[in-house]
């Protein structure tokens, strides 16, 4: 498994989570790392991302403020911290990766054409109840 998400479950509104994204070495050492969530009857929406060697992260303006992207070479995971949720947080939140580019390139595909990133991993819920 190359990426692989964790963390979610059912939390109240004004409640925290934080999500888990395991990655392979290869990933984790070769590709920006991004968080996407997708809600029910809705686009997959991207959240941010992540360059695991200078940890530098950029947000879209769906999560700024109120969601932090993190990671620990160690355990070769990222984090996506999330505070003060939402009802309309509520959506499976997938971790994906893309090679071969620089933190503003990935936004950018983030953005524009989400199915350019290379890896995906398997979904984990969140749901926020008011």
């Amino acid at each position: 498994v190359q990426l692989q998400a964790s963390g979610g479950g059912s939390v109240r509104a004004g409640e925290s989570l934080r999500l888990a994204c395991v990655a392979s070495e290869i990933i984790f050492n070769d590709y920006i790392i991004a968080w996407f969530r997708q809600a029910p009857g809705k686009e997959r929406e991207g959240l941010g991302c992540i360059n695991t060697h200078d940890k530098r992260t950029d947000y879209t303006d769906s999560v700024k403020g109120r969601s932090t992207i993190s990671s620990d070479n160690n355990r070769k995971t990222v984090y996506l911290q999330m505070n003060n949720l939402r009802p309309d947080d509520t959506a499976v939140y997938y971790c994906a990766a893309v090679w071969a580019r620089t933190l503003p390139q990935a936004m950018g595909l983030m953005r524009n054409r989400p199915h350019d990133f290379d890896v995906w991993g398997q979904g984990t819920q969140v749901t926020v109840s008011s």
